[in-house]
């Protein structure tokens, strides 16, 4: 079983007809005041936790999801259960709503995104303590966090692999948090930015975190990702390309997602890294993050046309 945390939230992804970059001075950022006008708004169900649990679902991969959720979550959590989705982690608290993103992109793929917690600031462990097995799996997204600190500390207590995916709570988390949730995790994942913030706030240079995990993966976007090891030579896993690119929101979950699958089956983090690569690619070709889909023969040839034989996973 692959036993996931983080958010489940709609996201209300928005579109900017241009380039962030061209409308922000940096001789002007201790005074930032800048509009971007937005040519298109929709209402997306996602959260990091869902959007990683509906790939693996297409993945033939189930999965169990821990956190906490709003009195408006009922529709969405009977789409995620059509899924074979577990929700036997998730708190529901009446009294507030589910947690909701505010996700801006722009041409060049760049996003700003404002996330309100709500229901989620309750935490959904150990009240929803997962039920582990030999080979299990986790990941540990951006979510509440108290959970993302103490479920770190659970799963190393219980001999479990996961993964340290802090994602848009590294502003939200102290250095001293960050540290207690990576350290001793199999990866730590993060696109180029969130891993130099990271190194920031903890103090540590990128050797200095290779002595904490066992890997440390680092995304690019549209330019691939990195594996990195300690002792090791650095690992380039280059993007698979999609038939079109229509929104890159939920990109890194859906890789996050191949990742996981390769990983679970007992395959080599390259090849894992690999099936995170063509899983991204689906995603980005909807607008929203659990709109693509695929089956094993559309998956495979992809993967084949980008890398070669794939391997039969168990």
């Amino acid at each position: 079983m692959i036993h996931l945390s983080g958010s489940l939230a709609f996201d209300r992804i928005m579109t900017f007809p241009g380039h962030f970059e061209d409308h922000i001075l940096p001789e002007k950022l201790h005074f930032l005041n800048v509009c971007f006008p937005i040519d298109r708004v929709e209402v997306k169900r996602g959260g990091t936790a869902g959007n990683i649990a509906y790939t693996l679902a297409l993945l033939n991969e189930p999965s169990v999801i821990y956190t906490s959720v709003g009195k408006d979550f009922a529709e969405y959590g009977q789409e995620l259960t059509t899924l074979g989705i577990s929700l036997d982690g998730v708190n529901t608290v009446d009294d507030d709503f589910t947690a909701c993103a505010y996700i801006t992109s722009d041409q060049a793929g760049n996003q700003i995104t404002g996330f309100s917690p709500a229901a989620m600031k309750v935490p959904a462990f150990p009240g929803k303590t997962p039920a582990l097995k030999e080979g299990d799996w986790a990941l540990i997204g951006p979510g509440n966090m108290d959970d993302m600190v103490n479920l770190a500390a659970f799963y190393r207590e219980n001999g479990v692999k996961y993964i340290f995916d802090p994602g848009q709570q590294i502003t939200s988390m102290t250095g001293e948090q960050l540290v207690s949730g990576f350290t001793g995790a199999a990866v730590l994942i993060g696109n180029d930015y969130e891993i130099e913030l990271i190194g920031k706030m903890t103090g540590l240079d990128r050797e200095a975190l290779l002595d904490r995990v066992e890997y440390l993966i680092v995304t690019y976007g549209s330019k691939g990702s990195k594996i990195l090891q300690k002792g090791a030579k650095p690992y380039d896993v280059p993007a698979v390309a999609p038939e079109t690119v229509s929104d890159p929101t939920g990109a890194g979950d859906s890789y996050r997602s191949g990742l996981l699958k390769g990983l679970h089956a007992g395959m080599g983090i390259a090849f894992a890294a690999r099936l995170g690569a063509v899983s991204s690619s689906f995603c980005v070709e909807q607008y929203g993050t659990q709109l693509h889909t695929f089956d094993a023969d559309t998956f495979r040839a992809r993967y084949e046309a980008a890398f070669g034989p794939m391997p039969v996973l168990k």
